[in-house]
């Protein structure tokens, strides 16, 4: 019998006792399935679509196949209309329907921290691998906050990848950029409350005072429509000088952004900073009050591979084609790599969960190449953390209603 674990005040299940069979069995002339677990519905929406769509093209340009198995995707939306984002109990219930599938060999997803942590221990539990094109909080494989990461690995061993920079590193870009490059001596730090918001927000703080600067800590209601002017003018009287979004933009974002410039000005007059949380968003690009913020991306853009040539210069204009836009955000297209990663495990496995989790924590070590990836980023995966061995980190500013590229930072980790 596997045991149940809790996270905070949610118990999640043990895994389902007929997992074990689909772990152990062969797969036959099966076709194995790959889960999605995305936001569906809300502010995230389009930026899921688009990363569906992107899913949709790899596993058709590889043939249908990975390896001399036949390969097929299910989508799990993680998110409620209610709430118009991810849900604790959506995340749940996900987890099981993961396990249930006898035939589902992999989880791509998620794309919130916050699931990711509901999730992880029950696939654990099962033995499956789940790899993340877009979580960044730290503690999902590192040490960060109490317990982190032991708490989300039950079995004692590990099954969750990344094929993105974690939080420390962004944390560490940003509060750099506005230390050093901005001259700003006193900045105020927001976080949305929430898992991935929290982390970004205490690597920033971490850096920032680290380097001798002075930072004013504060949360944002997140509720929708929510105002927030009473803590813009607390950062007023405290004296800082830039603002840094610690979190995503589904969290009240629009209000956010709105209730900063009336209180603080635009930013030219006050400096405001994103991370990824906010990339990727048609509703901010069309905000005027979002002109000159500064974001950070943990990868390569979507402007930097469409101009980086190529291969996956190609693979953007092939999706164009085959849609009639072209990807929604930057994290569509790291879709695309987390399922070229799982393809490249299953491939290499005996086409059963064991085999394939095994093919990235076990053995020889998987890794993706430039010329391989559609991101045009290669990197391997370290067996131990299931992070990635390079990050390449972007600062943008909107301009025009568009996420400019300004420079790239490759940092060695």
């Amino acid at each position: 019998m596997i045991k149940p674990i809790k996270i905070g005040a949610l118990a999640i299940a043990g895994a389902l006792a007929l997992a074990a069979c689909s772990s152990s069995s062969s797969a036959g002339g099966k076709t194995l399935v790959v889960g999605t677990d995305l936001p569906l519905q809300g502010a995230s929406a389009d930026a899921s679509k688009s990363t569906n769509e992107v899913i949709a093209l790899v596993l058709e340009q590889a043939g249908g196949k990975a390896g001399k198995f036949n390969v097929t995707v299910k989508q799990y939306d993680d998110s409620t209309a209610a709430k118009g984002a991810w849900d604790d109990a959506a995340c749940a219930k996900n987890a099981q329907d993961h396990v249930a599938n006898v035939d589902e060999v992999a989880v791509l997803g998620t794309y919130n921290s916050g699931c990711a942590k509901i999730i992880i221990p029950v696939v654990n539990q099962a033995g499956m691998l789940m790899v993340s094109h877009a979580n960044t909080y730290p503690g999902l494989t590192v040490p960060w906050d109490k317990g982190e990461p032991d708490l989300y690995y039950p079995s004692g061993s590990r099954n969750y990848a990344r094929i993105i920079g974690n939080d420390a590193f962004q944390g560490t870009a940003a509060a750099q950029f506005l230390y050093n490059e901005q001259g700003v001596k006193t900045l105020a730090v927001l976080d949305d409350t929430q898992a991935y918001g929290i982390g970004i927000a205490d690597a920033v703080q971490k850096e920032f005072e680290k380097l001798g600067g002075t930072v004013l800590r504060y949360s944002w209601d997140i509720k929708a429509g929510a105002i927030n002017t009473s803590t813009f003018q607390k950062i007023k009287a405290g004296g800082a000088t830039a603002v840094y979004y610690g979190g995503i933009f589904d969290n009240n974002g629009v209000q956010l952004v709105k209730d900063k410039t009336s209180v603080l000005g635009d930013n030219k007059a006050f400096l405001s900073m994103s991370p990824d949380g906010f990339s990727g968003y048609p509703a901010l690009r069309a905000m005027p009050e979002a002109e000159g913020l500064w974001m950070t991306f943990a990868g390569k853009s979507l402007d930097g591979i469409k101009k980086g040539g190529g291969a996956p210069a190609k693979f953007v204009a092939d999706y164009t084609a085959k849609y009639g836009y072209e990807p929604n955000s930057s994290y569509s297209i790291y879709g695309g790599v987390a399922m070229q990663v799982i393809l490249k495990a299953i491939a290499a496995s005996d086409g059963t969960r064991k085999g394939v989790l095994g093919a990235v924590f076990g053995g020889k070590q998987l890794c993706l190449t430039a010329a391989e990836s559609v991101s045009g980023m290669g990197f391997c995966l370290n067996q131990q953390t299931g992070d990635i061995d390079s990050v390449t980190m972007t600062l943008q500013q909107m301009t025009g209603g568009v996420e400019t590229d300004i420079k790239t930072l490759d940092i060695a980790k």
